[in-house]
């Protein structure tokens, strides 16, 4: 998979990300047959994310992807294609995440998602936007935690532009 962005706003040299555990996670930029895009308004830090989360052991990206989907857009989907991939080095945690990030179009209806007590706390609401309008809502963001506005939102910016 290429390769769309290195992500290390704290300037971690390759010997010191090269220590850090690593964590895999599988997104999508998910389609309904309309053309709307899903996102994940983050309404309590004040951004937006695309669909997805870490890969648990044992799990491949692409059944991963299918259950961070139905958790989180309440969705099932079918994947597509692949857009790319970006490496965060994250030093405020000390971890180098992996992100891999597929199209996949919308599988039947939509659905309820069913979120995790974190994600609920944060506000968590599902968001089918035409193209033009998410990429707005990333440029728009102003992610009130330093996760969100450092690594989040330039993340999936970047494969919303991708795609």
């Amino acid at each position: 998979m290429k390769l769309i962005k290195l992500i290390n706003p704290e300037n971690v040299s390759e010997e010191e990300a090269s220590k850090y555990p690593v964590r895999e996670a599988a997104r999508a930029i998910v389609v309904d047959s309309e053309g709307n895009f899903a996102l994940l308004h983050v309404v309590n830090n004040n951004h937006y994310k695309i669909p997805g989360g870490g890969i648990e052991n044992g799990e491949d990206r692409e059944n991963a992807l299918k259950r961070e989907c139905l958790e989180e857009i309440g969705c099932e989907i079918e994947v597509t294609g692949e857009v790319g991939m970006i490496i965060e080095y994250r030093k405020i945690f000390n971890l180098k995440q992996i992100s891999y990030c597929y199209s996949a179009k919308l599988k039947g209806e939509k659905g309820q998602p069913n979120l995790m007590p974190d994600e609920i706390e944060s506000g968590f609401t599902v968001e089918w936007l035409p193209k033009n309008d998410a990429i707005k809502a990333f440029s728009e963001s102003e992610a009130t935690t330093e996760e969100g506005r450092l690594y989040m939102v330039p993340r999936d910016a970047a494969f919303l532009e991708n795609i």
